[in-house]
């Protein structure tokens, strides 16, 4: 049994050298970032209970999943988190490790999937952050990223949902007029409603926490945390 989806492996693979070009066909997750690091960031330090503010990650196990050319994964070390990063994508791999070296970052970057990841440690923190729309069998990948995670443990989760407005707005905007994406970057059919996602979640010792909206603010130019949770969202979940 596998998570993978060949197709979306081999689609991100073709773009693997652009992940760091601010300009190119990630500009738009370049654009997202910010707010994801501070979503994030701010979570766990009130999950944890962390004072410091020098390195707040600090000693904080995270387990990156999907994680590309290490978008997020650099950040997250920066803020002082131990991090693994994985994803299916050798290219994507390559990209990333090749990347934090030349800022001397110490990541352990493997390619691989939840189900096949050969690690002993369980994780305080893992990130399923814009990756569970491109996956196959949606139900094993949290199964096997729960078992990833600490009891008490963060699991955050970001997609898309699947709504009409999202059609609208993520594919036919965002891919064919605006030209934000690669056309064919998302397949609607596997968008997840923040309800279905919650009910696979349960099934896996996962306990909603919270559960944000996220838009495109066009007049400040930048993304935020809303309401408004037909397009994008963020969700948080616990280990129990």
């Amino acid at each position: 049994m596998s998570t993978v989806n060949k197709k979306e492996i081999e689609k991100f693979s073709k773009m693997a050298d652009e992940w760091w070009d601010t300009e190119g066909k990630f500009k738009p997750l370049h654009k997202f970032n910010p707010l994801r690091i501070n979503y994030i960031k701010k979570k766990i330090i009130s999950k944890f209970n962390i004072k410091s503010k020098f390195e707040p990650l600090k000693n904080i196990e995270l387990l990156d999943i999907g994680c590309g050319g290490g978008l997020l994964s650099e950040p997250m070390c920066r803020l002082g988190a131990k991090v693994t990063a994985i994803d299916a994508s050798q290219k994507n791999i390559n990209v990333a490790s090749f990347h934090s070296k030349k800022n001397n970052l110490k990541i352990n970057y493997l390619c691989t999937s939840p189900e096949k990841i050969n690690l002993k440690k369980k994780f305080d923190v893992i990130l399923n952050m814009e990756v569970v729309e491109h996956v196959d069998d949606l139900n094993l990948f949290l199964k096997k990223s729960s078992s990833l995670l600490k009891k008490n443990g963060l699991m955050f989760v970001a997609t898309l949902n699947k709504t009409l407005k999202s059609y609208i707005f993520a594919i036919v905007g965002a891919e064919y007029i605006l030209k934000w994406l690669p056309i064919g970057t998302h397949e609607w059919n596997k968008f997840v409603k923040p309800n279905e996602l919650n009910e696979l979640a349960k099934k896996n010792k996962l306990k909603l926490l919270e559960i944000d909206g996220v838009k495109f603010d066009v007049l400040k130019n930048e993304w935020t945390i809303a309401k408004d949770k037909s397009v994008n969202y963020i969700s948080q979940f616990e280990k129990v």
